[in-house]
C-alpha cells in the first residue's frame, strides 16, 4: 500500500476560465509556491493547463486544493495564503474522517474555519459552553478563534459588546505612572488583539467600535465589582494572572456572556510560577462539566512553519 503512495506519478489539469488564472496563481506564481511547498510537489503550467508532479498521494491533494480554491475563485474570492491553508486542512482532515467539521465562523473580511482537529473541538467548545479555557503554545489560533468568535456574535446581534482584557504584568499592573488615558496605557500589552480585530473587521469599524465602547479595551484590574451582561469577554495571555484576578474576573460572568480564557502554562512572567491563576483554575475547575477545556499543542501551529520547529526544539530544552 505504501508503495502505491510514494509513487510518483503526473497528472494534467485544464481549468475552463482563464480570466481568474492571476487571482488562482497569485503574484508572481506565489500562489503556486505555497501549494508546492505545504504539498510538497511540483507544479508547471501553460496558459490553463496545470501539471502536477509527485507522490499519488500528494497529487491527488494538490488536485482536490487547486480545483476547490479555483471554485473560491469563481465565486469571487480572493486567493491567499490563509485560504490554501484553509484549503488543505479541511483536506487533510476530510482523509482522516475527522468527525463533522464545526461551523465556520464569519467576520467582515473572512470565513475561519478549523485547521486542525484540536481546533475543530476549540469551534465545538464555543458553540456549547459559556466559558471556555484554551490553552496552548504561541502559533496555535487560540486567541485568534476566540476574537473571531467575539466578532461574528457581536455582528449577529448576540452581545452588545466585546471586553478584551490581559494582565499587564511587564507594568506590573501600575498603570498611573505610564503616560497617556487608559486606552494609550494598556495598547502595548494588547497588540496581538489589535491585530486580530484588524484582520477581520476595516480599520474604521474597529476604531468606530472602540471610540463608542463596544469593544472595550481594558487590564484585568478594571474588572473589579462589575457584573458583565450581554458580552463576550476575552483574557488573553492569562498564565500571568494571580490566583485572586482570575477568580474575580471568571465570577464577573453576568447573563447571556460568554468568557474565553486563553494562555500558555510555559510562558509564566509571574515572580513565582506556582501563583499563575491559570494553573490554579485548571486545577480546580477541570471537574465543572459546564466549562470546556481545551489543550492545543505544536500541531496546531497555524502560523509560519518555522514556529513548529521552534516549539518543539524548545520543548526537548525544557525535558532534557
Amino acid at each position: 500500500m505504501s508503495n502505491i503512495i510514494n509513487k510518483i506519478e503526473n497528472l494534467e489539469l485544464e481549468l475552463d476560465d482563464n480570466t481568474i488564472l492571476s487571482n488562482l496563481f497569485g503574484v508572481n506564481d506565489s500562489n503556486l509556491q505555497i501549494i508546492e511547498k505545504i504539498n510538497n510537489v511540483t507544479i508547471q503550467y501553460r496558459g490553463n493547463k496545470i501539471k502536477i508532479s509527485g507522490t499519488t498521494k500528494s497529487v491527488s491533494e494538490t488536485k482536490k486544493t487547486i480545483l476547490d480554491l479555483f471554485d473560491e475563485a469563481k465565486n469571487g474570492a480572493d486567493i491567499d495564503e490563509d485560504k490554501i491553508r484553509d484549503s488543505k486542512s479541511l483536506i487533510i482532515m476530510n482523509n482522516k474522517e475527522v468527525k463533522q467539521i464545526s461551523s465556520f465562523i464569519q467576520t467582515k473580511k473572512r470565513k475561519i474555519i478549523p485547521r486542525t482537529e484540536n481546533q475543530n473541538t476549540y469551534f465545538e467548545l464555543l458553540d456549547t459552553k459559556n466559558i471556555i479555557f484554551a490553552i496552548g503554545p504561541a502559533g496555535t489560533g487560540k486567541t485568534y478563534v476566540a476574537v473571531a468568535k467575539a466578532v461574528s456574535a457581536l455582528l449577529e446581534g448576540r452581545v452588545n459588546k466585546i471586553i478584551l482584557s490581559r494582565p499587564a504584568v511587564e507594568a506590573g499592573e501600575k498603570l498611573g505612572f505610564l503616560p497617556g488615558d487608559l486606552k494609550e496605557k494598556v495598547d502595548p500589552f494588547l497588540r496581538p488583539i489589535y491585530d486580530a480585530l484588524y484582520s477581520m473587521l476595516p480599520f474604521e469599524q474597529v476604531e468606530k467600535k472602540i471610540l463608542n465602547n463596544t469593544i472595550e479595551i481594558a487590564p484585568i484590574a478594571f474588572m473589579r465589582g462589575r457584573t458583565l451582561e450581554d458580552c463576550f469577554i476575552i483574557l488573553d495571555e492569562a498564565q500571568n494572572t494571580t490566583r485572586t484576578q482570575m477568580k474575580m474576573f471568571l465570577t464577573r460572568l453576568g447573563k447571556n456572556s460568554q468568557m474565553v480564557i486563553v494562555g500558555d502554562v510555559t510562558q509564566i512572567d509571574l515572580v513565582k510560577e506556582h501563583d499563575s491563576g491559570l494553573k490554579d483554575a485548571l486545577k480546580k475547575l477541570k471537574k465543572i462539566s459546564d466549562i470546556g477545556f481545551i489543550e492545543l499543542n505544536d500541531k496546531d501551529v497555524v502560523r509560519h512553519d518555522l514556529v513548529k520547529k521552534i516549539i518543539n526544539a524548545y520543548e526537548k530544552e525544557y525535558k532534557s
